[in-house]
């Protein structure tokens, strides 16, 4: 009986300009990683790569930061990827969510990772460590990548190998999606490396990057400004030494008012 007023006590505390969506499903792939889709609002647009402004009502008062959204531009439904923090003002909320419960979301999306920051090219490469794979996770089932770039690479890097779970998730994914798996064919490749376990690929981006041993697994030449675009999400001394390599090669820093050889996102570095 009590359920209506319950409900419109929750929407007065909502603030204006706020989405309100609702959890459809989650899925934790570790201690520390989790994923979750929701309902998408109908007038919300966003482009492949962009990050929104999402939070919970933690007692009054609702709690924000920036999250990827990492469902493509047109799906029906939004998904984001997720570390837990034990004492993060939200994560340690919003690590126990479950289907049914509200996800408040900003009405505005922005970001750097976007194609439309980057200058024409061949070869796409997405550098990314833990849950910057997120933004990426967007693009690669986006048709509009394939359409633009002949070959696409997407690096991920996690300490352990449970941790790159959800990168061989997405692969699967478009293989096994009914317009994606043709559309995609052999231009998507996977680089999965992991820094503490033993594993057949293991190490930091950048060294592997450095030592040439990247380019041998992948069978493809250093970089090429000519033809090369890069994209990087992850730690901010990851984006600072993955940036170093890129300019050391010849490849220049873009952004959306500016397009250039390379883009990063610095929204989640702090």
């Amino acid at each position: 009986m009590n359920a209506p007023a319950k409900n419109e006590e929750f929407a007065a505390k909502i603030p204006d300009g706020v989405y309100a969506e609702t959890v459809i499903s989650v899925e934790h792939y570790t201690d520390r990683l989790f994923r979750f889709r929701m309902t998408r609002p109908a007038g919300f647009r966003f482009r492949s790569g962009e990050f929104a402004m999402i939070g919970l009502m933690v007692g009054e008062k609702p709690v924000y930061r920036a999250y990827s959204i990492a469902s493509p531009a047109w799906d029906e439904e939004l998904e984001f990827f997720s570390i837990k923090v034990p004492d993060g003002p939200l994560t340690s909320h919003l690590q126990a969510i479950k289907p049914g419960d509200t996800v408040l979301m900003r009405k505005k999306p922005t970001g750097t990772l976007v194609l439309d920051a980057l200058t024409p090219g061949k070869r796409l490469y997405m550098f990314s460590t833990g849950t910057g794979i997120a933004p990426f996770a967007s693009l690669i089932r986006d048709p509009e990548t394939y359409e633009k770039f002949e070959e696409v690479i997407l690096t991920h890097t996690c300490r352990d190998v449970a941790e790159l779970k959800y990168g061989f998730d997405l692969v699967e994914e478009i293989k096994n999606h009914e317009f994606l798996s043709e559309l995609v064919g052999d231009k998507l490749k996977h680089y999965a490396t992991v820094t503490r376990e033993d594993y057949p690929f293991t190490g930091r981006i950048t060294d592997l990057i450095e030592n040439g041993k990247m380019f041998a697994d992948l069978g493809v030449p250093a970089f090429d400004p000519e033809i090369d675009r890069g994209m990087i999400c992850g730690s901010s001394a990851m984006l600072k030494d993955t940036k170093e390599l890129l300019e050391k090669a010849g490849l220049n820093e873009g952004a959306n008012n500016k397009p250039a050889e390379f883009v990063i996102e610095r929204a989640f570095v702090g």
